[in-house]
C-alpha cells in the first residue's frame, strides 16, 4: 500500500507533468544535456574527437570530463533537493469527507454574489502543490465543523483556471509562496486573507494550522451569526446580517502605525 499510493498519483497527475515538460525551455535543455554524451559515445563521430585518455580511445569520458560530469550533477541535486524529496515523499491525497462547493471560471463569480447574506470561505489551490495537498484535510475537517447555511466553504483550482488567479490576485507561482490562500467573502466583496501579499508580490509568512484559521478569521463568532440565517428569511437577499468585518490593513502599513504607537508611548 505504501509504494501504490505514490504509484497513482504519478499516473493521476502525468498527464500534467507531460503538459509541463514538453514546453519549449525543457525540450532545449534535455537536448543540450544529451548532445555532449551523444557525440562522445557515437562511433565515426567520436573518432574525431580530441582526448587525454592514456589509451587514446576518443570514444570515452576521460578524467577531466567525468570530474566535470559529477560536478555538474552535484549541482543540479543540490538546486533541485527540494523538489526531488516532494516528489518522492509526497503527501497522499485526500478522498475523506468535506462540505465544500468546487468553483470553476464560469461559477465563482455567481455563487459569490448569488445571496449577501452567505459568507464565503475560498481556498486557491493548485493540485501539484504539495502545500495544498497537506492542507485539504485541515480545510475539509473546517468545513465538517462550521458549515452551516450563512457560511460556506469552496475552493477553486488556480492551476487549472488561469483568469480566476488574476483576477483575485493569487499568483500560482512556487516563488511567490501564495498557495494555498484562503479568502473570506462577504456578498461577493473580499473582506480578509492569508496570507497577506506586500507590495512586491510576495506572501508574508503564515501557519495554515487549525488553530490559526479558527482564531483568524473568528469562525467560532462568524459561526453563531451564520446560523441565525436559516431563521431570519424575512430579510432580503441584498442585505447583510452580519456586521461588517474591518477591512485588513497592508502589512507595511501595520508596521509603520506599530512604529507610531511605540513613539507615542515613549513620549
Amino acid at each position: 500500500m505504501a509504494l501504490l499510493t505514490p504509484l497513482l498519483a504519478f499516473l493521476y497527475h502525468l498527464p500534467q507533468v507531460y503538459k509541463w515538460l514538453l514546453k519549449p525551455y525543457y525540450v532545449a535543455s534535455f537536448f543540450m544535456a544529451v548532445a555532449f554524451v551523444a557525440v562522445r559515445k557515437t562511433p565515426g563521430v567520436c573518432d574525431h574527437l580530441e582526448t587525454q585518455r592514456e589509451d587514446g580511445n576518443s570514444c570515452d569520458f576521460d578524467w577531466r570530463e567525468v570530474e566535470i560530469l559529477m560536478f555538474l550533477s552535484a549541482i543540479v541535486m543540490m538546486k533541485n533537493r527540494r523538489a526531488i524529496f516532494l516528489m518522492t515523499c509526497k503527501p497522499p491525497l485526500y478522498m475523506g469527507p468535506e462540505y465544500i462547493k468546487y468553483f470553476s471560471d464560469k461559477t465563482i463569480d455567481d455563487e459569490l454574489n448569488r445571496d449577501g447574506r452567505v459568507t464565503w470561505i475560498v481556498e486557491f489551490f493548485a493540485n501539484w502543490s504539495p502545500e495544498c495537498q497537506s492542507f485539504a484535510s485541515v480545510y475539509a475537517d473546517l468545513s465538517l465543523k462550521y458549515n452551516c447555511a450563512g457560511l460556506k466553504f469552496g475552493k477553486v483550482d488556480i492551476g487549472r483556471y488561469g483568469e480566476v488567479s488574476k483576477k483575485y490576485r493569487v499568483s500560482a507561482s512556487p516563488l511567490s509562496k501564495q498557495l494555498p490562500s484562503l479568502v473570506l467573502f462577504q456578498g461577493g466583496k473580499e473582506l480578509m486573507r492569508r496570507p497577506q501579499v506586500d507590495k512586491k508580490g510576495r506572501a508574508v509568512s503564515w501557519s495554515f494550522t487549525e488553530e490559526n484559521i479558527i482564531r483568524e478569521f473568528n469562525l467560532n463568532e462568524l459561526y453563531q451569526k451564520s446560523k441565525k440565517l436559516s431563521k431570519n428569511k424575512g430579510e432580503k437577499p441584498g442585505q447583510s446580517q452580519f456586521p461588517p468585518v474591518p477591512e485588513e490593513e497592508e502589512p507595511e502599513q501595520q508596521g509603520a502605525q506599530g512604529e507610531q504607537s511605540e513613539s507615542k508611548k515613549d513620549k
